[in-house]
């Protein structure tokens, strides 16, 4: 996608926004600087969704509270409270919950991290279903695919998914060949939206 054709999704969506609902998948979009060689900084991720929704509670921004490895410990990470910290100042609908640290003797640290939000995801796109037309998922992840495709089905919401390249599940691609999600968009072809501030979350 060019430069143009970027800008025409952004006009289109933009025509829109008082009837479109974005889901930002944080803890999904964290690990696409790997393929991309640089971060999505949140203040320029709300740069480019304000031309999506003019609505806070339909700016959703879903990432797990990480309070350490202790299950009795009241502060956040210096790490996640920045990024919480960050999301409400610019003007985000935070959802989280606590992250859980499983033991895990195959990882350094002895143990891995999880935080699923998913479930979250698909409960408040049917909770808000009579204040939006469309969707507009910052996420690859396929497990989406089940809430979309019933969203299209029983109330003709249309779908558009920002992802990166080679952090696309399979499940959304099908769902884009069966008309369920209108399109699918790579962040990298909006890289001159979204890389402004390569060493900051």
């Amino acid at each position: 996608m060019n430069k143009n054709e970027a800008i025409k999704i952004l006009d289109t969506l933009e025509t829109r926004k008082e009837r479109n609902i974005v889901i930002i998948d944080f803890g999904n979009l964290v690990h696409w600087s790997d393929s991309l060689k640089w971060n999505i900084g949140i203040k320029e991720l709300k740069n480019l969704i304000k031309h999506f929704t003019s609505k806070r509670f339909l700016r959703r921004f879903y990432y797990g509270s990480d309070f350490g490895h202790r299950d009795d410990c009241p502060i956040l990470t210096i790490w996640s409270e920045r990024i919480m910290n960050k999301a409400k100042m610019n003007n985000f609908e935070i959802i989280t919950k606590r992250v859980k640290y499983i033991k895990d003797e195959n990882y350094k640290e002895g143990y891995v991290k999880k935080c699923d939000l998913d479930v979250e995801m698909a409960v408040d796109l049917i909770k808000e279903k009579d204040n939006y037309d469309n969707i507009i998922i910052f996420s690859g992840d396929g497990d989406l695919s089940y809430v979309l495709k019933y969203l299209k089905q029983e109330f003709n919401k249309t779908s558009y998914v920002f992802t990166a390249r080679n952090h696309l599940g399979k499940e959304l691609v099908d769902c884009q060949r069966d008309k369920i999600i209108e399109k699918i968009i790579f962040v990298e072809d909006f890289e001159y939206r979204l890389n402004m501030n390569r060493f900051r979350i």
